[in-house]
């Protein structure tokens, strides 16, 4: 009998195969994996998984359906909740979420609720099985500004709820940070993401692509002569930051988002793609977080030795265990409790290497992690031709300053309440675009709620 405290290992592609190709390292469960991992859930009377989900996805019943087979059925139970399931199987942080609750990893190890998502997921699309819309036309016209994480869950609940609902996208492909900012190898976008963004579709949504709001048209032109009466901002925060250290305008430094970008949404991995990258021989990745370790996993496919560099111990690592877990596997050299002080350039303006520090952890900061502090002397340089800033990022402010009425914080983050509500009449917003940069799963769940918000906002209007 199946030990019921361990759950049922997961396929991988080898380390030494998958960090020569960008195909997805996770393999998913088979259907007999899948029903027998179900079986491990105890069916809570109190079940403190769904409480750790954003979406508040019903988990124990969408498991229950798959625990006797009936798959479509858990589709239907997800597609409640959830306009993404096949994205946030992959890419959400379970373990200090759904998983994080799950009684099973009191004593043992929890269920594995993202995969059996991601594979309810997979089944659904493989088997031709899209979410339905069974609502009626209320006749309201609502624009939704990004077509990421928290623009198509607004999106797909405002569709679901009776709106006429458009998307407005700035680029040439539909999903935002699910395109152009998580590497193919952990979320193909042909067989993945297009297909999440053709289910929103088919809840009625409509999409227009290459139309950058602030610019090709103003969200109080959208509203006063496009006849939208309520707006939705979900454009992410795509804005770099950089440390402003000497040399970090030489050719060769890159910002995580513009290097991601490149390979991601402009198909720079792919052969017969005639889009410039940096293939660097030795690369430099600067943070620690879950794009740092893109932007790492990323150079080592195109061919690098690739070293983290980050400021910190491994304790604190904000990335996912499980993306540190691959990324060590693979390769890639973590050179923790370092930073850099100058990025070294050639004659020709080139990057030639990075000098760091060594630091050591003092007290607590604001964020409650120990402080990092530099040891006098300890510099050293660290040869590389190429350097990758992976430190966060913050909203493009060309929507709030074109929009009137609309305001912003210091950190250029829109001002919202916790349901979403902005300082504009009629103009919502979520996502990465009012708290900065966070996960995929926080972003639909800010998108959620705002689209409840809005339907709110109209039933209290007649």
């Amino acid at each position: 009998m199946a030990d019921m405290m361990v759950r049922v290992p997961i396929s991988e592609q080898d380390p030494k195969v998958r960090a020569t190709n960008f195909e997805e390292v996770c393999l998913g469960y088979t259907e007999e994996e899948a029903v027998a991992e179900a079986s491990r859930c105890l069916n809570c009377k109190k079940p403190m998984c769904v409480g750790g989900c954003p979406v508040s996805i019903n988990i124990p019943a969408f498991i229950q359906e798959v625990k006797e087979g009936n798959f479509e059925k858990a589709y239907e139970i997800i597609s409640e909740s959830s306009a993404l399931p096949a994205v946030c199987g992959r890419v959400c942080p379970q373990e200090s979420q759904c998983e994080g609750k799950c009684i099973r990893g009191i004593k043992g190890e929890a269920v594995a609720i993202g995969k059996l998502e991601r594979f309810v997921a997979d089944w659904a699309r493989e088997n031709g099985i899209k979410p339905k819309n069974t609502s009626t036309p209320n006749g309201h016209k609502v624009a939704v500004i990004g077509s990421g994480p928290s623009g198509l869950t607004a999106a797909g609940d405002l569709a679901k709820a009776g709106y006429d609902v458009t998307v407005f996208e700035a680029l040439h492909e539909m999903g935002g940070v699910l395109v152009y900012g998580i590497p193919e190898f952990r979320l193909p976008k042909e067989k993945v993401v297009k297909a999440e963004v053709e289910n929103v579709k088919a809840l009625g949504v409509k999409f227009e692509k290459n139309v950058i709001i602030g610019r090709s048209i103003t969200i109080d032109e959208l509203m006063e002569k496009e006849g939208f009466e309520a707006v939705f901002i979900g454009s992410g925060a795509g804005l770099p930051m950089f440390m402003h250290i000497p040399g970090e305008q030489a050719n060769g430094v890159f910002s995580a988002n513009e290097y991601l970008t490149r390979n991601n949404l402009m198909k720079a991995f792919k052969e017969g793609y005639d889009t410039p990258i940096a293939r660097g021989k030795k690369v430099v990745v600067v943070g620690g977080g879950n794009v740092a370790m893109d932007a790492a996993r990323t150079a080592l496919r195109l061919g690098a030795e690739v070293h983290v560099v980050y400021r910190r111990s491994e304790a604190e690592l904000p990335a996912r265990a499980e993306e540190v877990h691959h990324a060590k596997e693979e390769g890639v050299i973590f050179d923790l409790l370092q930073n850099p002080v100058e990025i070294l350039v050639n004659e020709e303006g080139s990057v030639r290497g990075c000098k760091v520090i060594k630091m050591e952890l003092g007290e607590p900061d604001a964020s409650g992690r120990r402080r990092p502090v530099e040891i006098p002397g300890s510099e050293y340089e660290i040869e590389c031709d190429t350097v990758i800033m992976s430190l966060g990022t913050s909203p493009n402010p060309l929507i709030s300053s074109t929009t009137v009425g609309l305001e912003t914080n210091k950190k250029g983050c829109l001002i919202a309440t916790e349901q979403g509500a902005t300082t504009k009449d009629a103009v919502y917003a979520g996502g990465d675009a009012v708290t900065g940069a966070a996960t995929v799963i926080l972003a639909m769940g800010a998108g959620k709620t705002a689209a409840a918000a809005i339907d709110e906002y109209f039933k209290n209007k007649n």
